[in-house]
């Protein structure tokens, strides 16, 4: 069985290949993602890669619970990226790690925006995190590490920091939309 120490050896020689492929052509890396609503139920069906996420809200809003929410995800995916970041760093500062682990919160109100509550925010806030770090590294290592985790960890930093988020529509009319209903 590997260690987690075992793999920081593996993730340091990966992070300095990316590092070197990086430089030698430095160009912009393009994610995509597509979410479809599945007849009947709504299910939001998410397809990245060759990879699919089943989304959905549970029952006590409007749902069927048969998978995460959104915000849900979006904790996670913080949660994960910021996994993925510290062991990296970790590799690169040579930080010897025995576990990693991270908790993630946030709260959303049911009632966010609607009269009333118009000073809620829609989006899920009060977002804290608890990175558990078992590692013999004094506790200046370990914060070292944290602080450099926190100033590259680009989920981390997507969130704290204001994006411009671009949208169009592209309507197409249903089959038959145009024949006159009784």
């Amino acid at each position: 069985m590997t260690t987690l120490n075992e793999y920081l050896a593996e993730k340091r020689e990966a992070k300095r290949k990316l590092d070197e492929q990086a430089w030698a052509d430095p160009k912009p890396r393009n994610y995509t993602a597509k979410v479809r609503a599945a007849g009947r139920s709504g299910v939001r069906e998410i397809r990245i890669r060759d990879y699919r996420i089943i989304s959905d809200s549970p029952e006590n809003f409007a749902g069927y619970s048969l998978g995460p929410a959104s915000p849900e995800i979006q904790l996670g995916v913080l949660g994960s990226c910021m996994t993925h970041i510290t062991l990296i760093q970790a590799a690169k500062l040579g930080i010897s790690l025995e576990s990693l682990e991270i908790e993630v919160r946030g709260q959303e109100h049911p009632l966010a925006g609607q009269e009333g509550y118009e000073d809620v925010p829609i989006y899920p806030h009060n977002i804290h995190y608890k990175l558990h770090i078992t590692s013999n590294e004094p506790p200046e290592r370990i914060q070292e590490l944290h602080e450099t985790v926190e100033k590259v960890c680009p989920i981390y930093n997507l969130l704290l920091n204001p994006q411009t988020i671009a949208g169009e529509v592209v309507h197409t009319r249903a089959a038959g939309a145009d024949e006159a209903k009784p």
